[in-house]
């Protein structure tokens, strides 16, 4: 006997919807993702993870829980990442420092790039140059000068780890003058040290909380690193309007990654559920709180081809100063 039309409409419906329910079921395991920040709580990092979790979750239709591990320069929250089944229940959040410059500087980083899958760039970051509030220089000019003076006695400067992109950056930086390097595990303890007084100065990632301790006269932020002004900070000089370090621009992104082997159709959801929260207005307003930009929309193609291209900048950086894993 034939079924009415209305009743085998209402049939194949239900198909559809036990077809669709099951493919998500498939591709969601329903146990939480965990995003991987490598560096303490309350620094730049952490603030960009913070803004993407909740989002990201309801893209992907799971939780998403942010993890903190800071040390070796990021790198030990990679290596968990990469120790952890590659089933994508584990993102990483990184950035040059961690996978490319990482086991350049320290050889007991067994990790290399090609070990990781850039799913997604998700912020582009602007860098600036921060003083303690009393180190007497308005300007890198002056930092410079100031630099040259004390060579019986260096100026000290911090950064996120030997072998990080801040470091590099300065020892690029520092033809003919001495400086005194001080590692820390993250961002906000480097800044607090800052602010404290204990460190002279750093190369950081311009961040919500620094312009709060800069507005509170707690320290100064003198000049950012990118080839123009950002949009975001269009009253700070870069380092290249002065004289003393012409051509000198630098800026760092942000990316979710997954281990190279985890299987492609999570990597596409994945993909498509991080490409649909940086569309989210509320995300955006949220990064550009944080003086960061989101990432234009990038293919998986494109978004290896980018990893790829900036892996082989950051080797050629760190053969030009002559970086040996230590």
């Amino acid at each position: 006997m034939l079924l009415p039309q209305s009743l085998r409409r209402l049939f194949v419906f239900a198909g559809l919807l036990a077809a669709s329910a099951a493919a998500f079921a498939q591709g969601a395991s329903g146990k939480p993702v965990n995003l991987m920040v490598p560096y303490p709580a309350g620094g730049p990092s952490d603030a960009i993870a913070r803004i993407f979790n909740t989002p990201l979750g309801q893209a992907l239709g799971q939780q998403v829980l942010v993890e903190n591990l800071g040390g070796v320069a990021g790198a030990l929250g990679a290596q968990k990442v990469l120790a952890a089944p590659a089933d994508g229940q584990y993102v990483f959040q990184g950035s040059p420092n961690e996978v490319i410059l990482s086991p350049l500087a320290n050889a007991a980083v067994k990790l290399k790039p090609e070990d990781f899958r850039l799913v997604h760039p998700v912020a582009d970051a602007v860098m600036v140059f921060v003083t303690r509030k009393d180190l007497g220089v308005n300007s890198v000019d002056e930092l410079v000068a100031l630099a040259r003076k004390s060579a019986a006695k260096p100026l000290t400067y911090g950064s996120v780890g030997i072998g990080s992109l801040y470091h590099l950056i300065l020892e690029q930086a520092q033809a003919g003058i001495q400086l005194a390097h001080v590692p820390y595990k993250g961002n906000a303890p480097l800044l607090q040290d800052i602010a404290g007084g204990q460190v002279d100065f750093a190369v950081l990632v311009y961040s919500a909380s620094m312009g709060a301790l800069a507005e509170q006269g707690r320290l100064k932020v003198i000049a950012q690193l990118g080839a123009q002004r950002s949009e975001l900070l269009k009253n700070l000089p870069t380092v290249s309007e002065g004289q003393a370090l012409k051509n000198f621009s630098y800026k760092i992104w942000t990316g979710f990654m997954v281990p190279r082997s985890t299987p492609e159709d999570v990597v596409q959801r994945l993909h498509a559920a991080i490409g649909k929260t940086l569309q989210d207005p509320a995300v955006r307003s949220a990064l550009a709180a944080q003086t960061q930009l989101a990432a234009a929309p990038m293919s998986l193609a494109d978004s290896a081809k980018f990893f790829e291209a900036e892996t082989a900048r950051y080797r050629a950086i760190a053969r030009q100063i002559n970086l040996q894993p230590q």
